[in-house]
Formats: C-alpha cells, structure tokens, sequence
C-alpha cells in the first residue's frame, strides 16, 4: 500500500499517519470470484450527551446527592466545551525542546481554577453532608453529684467525673471574657472556625505529626462533646464541618456555655463550677476578673501551669495571668483602672480533699442519696448522670462530736476484751425536733460494713420504748372493763411495781400459748409497790407498763409509738411484751420519736435534705410536713416525766441547768442497751449490741461492751453528743 501525497507538500516533522482499523483479510481466506465486507473492529453504540449521563449519575447517588448534582449540571453542562479547549495535549505542537511540555498561561489559569472549583465543589458537598451528631460523648454529659453539709460547705461528691454544669448567667461576664480573651477574643464574631488555625494544625500534623492550637472555642467545644482526641487530620477536618454547620444553628451564648462547662481544668475537673472549687474553694459565680484570669490559664494546660506543682508552674502561671488581663484590657473589657488593682497573684489553695466520700460521710451520702431519689422522684439513671446539687441537713461539728464519741467508746471496748468488741455494733443518730437529721454514726467505715447501724431494726428498744405506752394511757385512757367508756389516766395515777405481778385483762389472767400466765420482771427483779405512773417512768419500773399496755389497749400503744414516728415494720407479735419494747426501731427512727415529745406532740418525718438543684436550677422536692401525733399536754406529761429520769440518773447535770429529758433502754435477756434523750430541741439515740455477722443475725449477749451499768457506754456517747453536755 503506497500513500500518493502532491507535489511540493512538506509534512510536518511531528506528523502522524493513523490507518483505519480495519480488518484487512488473508487471500488464502477469501474465495476466488467473492469478497469479504469490511468489518470495524470494537465499533461502539452511540454515546449518550453529558446532561444525559449526569441525570443518572444524580439518580444512581440517590435523593441525599440528587439535589446537589442536579444543581451542578447546567454549570457543567455550560463549562464543559471551554475545558475541552483548554485541556492539555503534550507535547505542546509547534514547540521544540523542553518548551513541548512547558503548559500555555491559559491551560494554567485553567487548572488553577479547575482546582479552585473542585475543592470547593468538594467542601460543599462535604458540608452538605455533614450531620451534627445527635448524640454528646456520654463523657462529655456526664457530672458528678456534689453533696453539702447544712452550713453549705461541701461534704463529698459522687461519680467517675468532677464535672458541674453551670448555666452561663451565673459565670460572672469578667471570668467569661477573661477565657475569651485568652482562646478565642474574635468568638463572636468568627463563623465558628478559623482557617489560619487550621491550617497551621494540618501543617504541623503532616509536616510534625501532632496538631497544634488555634482552634476556636466552636471547634473545642465540638471536640470536646462530639468527637474523639484523636490527632488526626480527618478529625480536624470533620470537626471543622460540624463547628461551621453549629455555628449556624446554635447561639453564641449556648456555645460558650457548653464550652465552659465541658473543658478540663486540671485537678481531675470538668467545667468551671468544679474547677473554682478545686482551686479556690468557691462556686464560680463569686469568683473576680483576676481568678478567672488564672483560671483561663489552666486551659492551656494545668500540668504546666497548676501553681502549686513547681515553681517553674508558678513562674509561667504568672505570665499568663497576666497576659490574660492585658488582653482583657486591650480588647475592651476590663478597664485600665480595674487592671490596676490586680497587682497580686491570685494564689489558689492546695489539693483538696474535701470532695471525697470515706468512712462517716458514705453512711450520710448514702442516706441523702435514698431520700433524695425518692421525695425528689429522681431515676437512678438520671442520677446517675449526675449534676445533682444536694444540700443536706447534716450538721458538721455533730457529726464529728457523734463520731469521735463512738470512736472512743469502740478503743475502750477494744481496750478491755478485744474479742468481744469484735463483734461490737454502736448506733447512733441526732435528730431536731423538726426532722432534721443532723448525725448518724454508721458504722467503722462504710466499704467494709455496708449496712447502716444508725438505720438498721436488729435489736429490741426494751424499756426505751415506755414512754409510748405512757402517752397512750395519757391520751386515750384505760379500759378495766369491757364495755365500759375509757377511764383518764394521770401522771399520779398508781400502778403495782412489784416484780412478776401477772398480767390481766377485763375477764382474767392472760395466758399465753403454753398455757402459762404471763408476768412481767423488773430489772433485778426488784419489786416496787404501788407507785404512779409518773415515777416508774422516771425510775424505769417495768411492770406497771406491761399492765398499763394492757388496759389501754396494745393497738392504740402501737398506732400512738407509730403517730411519734417509729415504723409500723419495726413491730412483731401483739403480746404483752409489745409493752416493754418487742418492737425493734432504729436509733434514728427513736430520736426522731422523742423528737414528737419535744416538740409539743407535733411529729415531722425525719429528713436528710433540704434542697436540690440540678446545674444551678431548683428540683421540686416536698418537705415533710409537722402533723400532730398527741395533744400537747400528753407531750408534755411525757416530757417531765422523762426529765425525771434524766434528774435522777444523773443529778449533777440535772443541777447544771442542762435542760435534758431522757431515758435508758435494757432488755430482759441482756442483749441491748440504749440511750435516748432531748435537749434544746435536739434528740439523740444510741444503741449497743453485739451481733456475730459471719455466723447469723441473732443478737448476742453485750458481756461488758456496754458498760456498768449496762447503759454507762450509750449514755456516754450520747452525754458527748448532746451539747452542752460533752
């Protein structure tokens, strides 16, 4: 095959000849007289026009692209002829040497912008397509619950995280613009990022490995409760999607909000309610412009700038401080006069471990943790979230007067018999005529005895709970025979205080289920005559009130010790011995009792917490209301006769003026020993017993731990407890 070309034609140096493809055939293959037609090798269809093949490529990403594309195809459509003119061909016709590959300025302007217009067509698609998460970093949200003694001291916090959320109007606007002047003083006005951020962390993150700051408070905060701490470049470019796409749907306010709510500040803190506690003792709203100050310090990182860690700390704690105040300055928010007076470093206290739960104030945190849950309607999940703020009743000094008495009653008994103090259990509770408790002694130590002795019903109350049996014969009268009205009863009235006087009713002597009669003791069986009612109380004669129990009706007896405040499952059988103290209270739930006789007959339900808020704001809770269990010449019948008891068993406080009414407790069998008494309208009840955990709950013989007499030790603690008598 020749090609004929005309005379003088000079082909170009680069010219190319190009062939059909076609199928030229072999003669062996073609038979005489016929031909073979000309076949195209790899012919293709017809190609569908650009704005066909983008409709489908809109319809195969599916209704989340689709809007996007469709948008984007006129443009496409329109631009696409001028790229195919400006498309590269290499080497460049026309030129020679290295210029063939030397592209013109116009295919360079045209990749510049082709560059230009990808990435952008890329950030909008990636902005479209990102969501802001629905869920917050369970991390993030979580608190702890901070609990406070009644003077509004902290007392101890609960939860994996020191974390307290505030809401913004309560952080003063000078600690707010003291962290804005030193991480984001543009935060009001930024769209939520900043480019020369970025870009200096992606540079340092492929060129250093690592990511570096200038992030805004947008993209810390979307850090901080949306994303991971991975140092990556993915996960700064996502965060900066998400920021951009916050920034339009979040107030500015809210932003700096959950910012300073969710940010680390050292000290195992979150937030700056926590972090003002832990470094100044304070909630946040008392802080000043030079606390905040430091305060913004510790975002740049408290292992470098915590004070009270080194003196390098200190030296660069002090620079930033107050480089921090001259911003705020600079930028217009504190003024130079104001500036003036922060002369002197702010010196935060020390480590403090106020905060933490242990030994005495688990049993309180455990107490105001049921209550609050249950009167406030509290889940535990909520709870367990956290940013509870609990101020309870709890009364420091009494707690550690209550304690430290216990305490050295359980060395003495250690002292004495070790063996026996082993098994030991004192329980022991204070509570205000108004239902207030303020102490309890648990316990040695809550993480090695789980169970409360101040709230637990284990041993009988004995001959403590006489003065219920005389408030009911009071109130409502005695019954000698059946059928007949009530008849009054006195504090004069007599009764027969001998020992073993057996027990009647109107039709005879009462039997019990062995068929025999059944009598009641005093304590050495000592008998007594006739003697009122009045002085048995006062001397603690047991007989009289076993028949008096009787006459007065042992259902009334019980409703009226359930009207003071003991607990209707505290109560066994409905014997005769209900008189003399079957029924097992607890410490707290007897001062709580005693509390109705001083306080005029008028019970209120005792109570561990007076307040609750949540983050700032108040959770409803329904205080207990007072509500009248007996008249208020019932109480107080009840009342000197118990200051009786008290004058007679200890003369020389009596003569003090103290003012005290109070009573013991012994049982029959020896295996209990109490103390219960008021003064200034305070009540407090102590039990000693003696129980062998490891082998069962049947209560034990006390052999000396409570003291001789038997009541010595319990009315030792309580004398400590009761100011003034300690």
């Amino acid at each position: 095959m020749q090609l004929k070309l005309p005379a003088g034609f000079r082909p170009d140096e680069t010219m190319q000849l190009r062939l059909s493809d076609l199928e030229i055939p072999e003669a062996s293959e073609i038979p005489e007289g016929e031909t073979k037609p000309v076949r195209h090798r790899g012919r293709k269809a017809h190609r569908p026009s650009l704005r066909t093949r983008l409709s489908r490529l809109a319809t195969a990403l599916g209704p989340r692209f689709a809007p996007v594309v469709a948008r984007l195809i006129p443009v496409v459509t329109f631009l696409t002829p001028y790229v195919r003119k400006m498309r590269p061909m290499y080497p460049r016709p026309g030129h020679t040497d290295w210029r063939r590959w030397i592209p013109s300025w116009r295919q360079s302007v045209g990749g510049v912008l082709a560059a230009v217009g990808l990435s952008g067509l890329f950030l909008v698609v990636a902005y479209a397509t990102t969501d802001i998460p629905s869920n917050l970093n369970t991390y993030a949200t979580q608190q702890d619950n901070v609990y406070f003694w009644s003077d509004g001291t902290p007392m101890a916090r609960t939860g994996w995280v020191q974390r307290q959320a505030m809401p913004l109007k309560d952080i003063p606007t000078d600690v707010r613009w003291a962290v804005l002047a030193a991480e984001n003083e543009s935060f009001y006005s930024d769209p939520g990022i900043s480019m020369k951020g970025i870009a200096r962390a992606l540079y340092r993150t492929v060129g250093e490995g690592d990511t570096e700051g200038g992030s805004t408070i947008t993209q810390q905060y979307v850090k901080n409760v949306y994303l991971t701490q991975n140092q990556t470049v993915s996960r700064k470019f996502t965060e900066a999607m998400i920021s951009l796409k916050l920034d339009n749907k979040m107030s500015k306010d809210k932003i700096l909000e959950g910012y300073l709510n969710t940010s680390w500040f050292g000290r195992g803190t979150y937030g700056l309610q926590r972090a003002s506690q832990a470094y100044y003792g304070k909630d946040v709203s008392q802080l000043n412009a030079s606390q905040g100050a430091f305060l913004a310090a510790m975002l740049k990182g408290a292992g470098l700038y915590d004070p009270t860690i080194s003196k390098a700390n200190h030296a660069r704690a002090v620079a930033r401080w107050s480089w921090i105040l001259d911003r705020m300055v600079k930028i217009g928010k504190l003024s130079p006069a104001e500036r003036a007076t922060y002369k002197t470093f702010p010196e935060p206290i020390k480590q403090s471990k106020t905060y933490d739960t242990g030994k005495q104030s688990d049993y309180l945190v455990e107490l105001a943790t049921q209550y609050a849950k249950k009167t406030a309607h509290i889940s535990d999940k909520d709870f367990d979230l956290g940013g509870y703020q609990i101020y309870t009743t709890f009364d420091r000094k009494r707690e550690t007067e209550l304690t430290d008495a216990v305490n050295k009653a359980r060395k003495d008994a250690q002292k004495k018999n070790a063996d026996t103090a082993k098994t030991a259990h004192y329980g022991a509770s204070s509570v205000a005529s108004d239902g207030r408790i303020l102490a309890v002694y648990g316990g040695p130590d809550h993480r090695t005895q789980g169970y409360n002795d101040s709230n637990a019903t284990t041993v009988p109350a004995g001959s403590a709970f006489e003065p219920f049996v005389y408030a009911a014969a009071l109130e409502h009268g005695v019954t000698k025979t059946r059928g007949r009205p009530p008849t009054p009863v006195t504090p004069d009235t007599l009764y027969d205080g001998d020992d073993a006087v057996p027990v009647t009713t109107p039709e005879g002597p009462y039997w019990d289920r062995s068929g025999k009669k059944v009598a009641a003791h005093n304590d050495g069986n000592k008998s007594y005559g006739q003697i009122s009612l009045r002085e048995a109380l006062a001397q603690s004669v047991n007989t009289p009130f076993m028949q008096l129990g009787m006459d007065t009706g042992l259902t009334t007896v019980r409703k009226t010790a359930e009207d003071a405040g003991l607990l209707s499952s505290s109560f066994g059988a409905q014997v005769p011995a209900l008189s003399l103290g079957n029924a097992t209270p607890s410490a707290l739930r007897m001062a709580s009792a005693y509390g109705t006789f001083d306080a005029g007959g008028v019970h209120t339900e005792p109570y561990s917490v007076r307040r609750i808020t949540r983050n700032g704001a108040a959770v409803a809770l329904a205080r207990p209301q007072p509500v009248r269990a007996m008249s208020r010449t019932t109480a107080s019948e009840v009342t000197d006769a118990l200051t009786a008891s008290f004058g007679e068993a200890h003369p020389a406080e009596a003569q003090a003026g103290v003012g005290a009414a109070g009573k013991t407790g012994t049982t029959q069998d020896d295996t209990a020993a109490w103390y219960v008494g008021t003064a200034k309208s305070v009540s407090t009840a102590v039990v000693v017993y003696r129980i062998d955990l490891s082998k069962s709950l049947e209560p034990l013989p006390l052999k000396g731990v409570s003291g001789t007499p038997v009541t010595d030790v319990p009315y030792g603690i309580w004398s400590r407890a009761m100011t003034p008598l300690g």
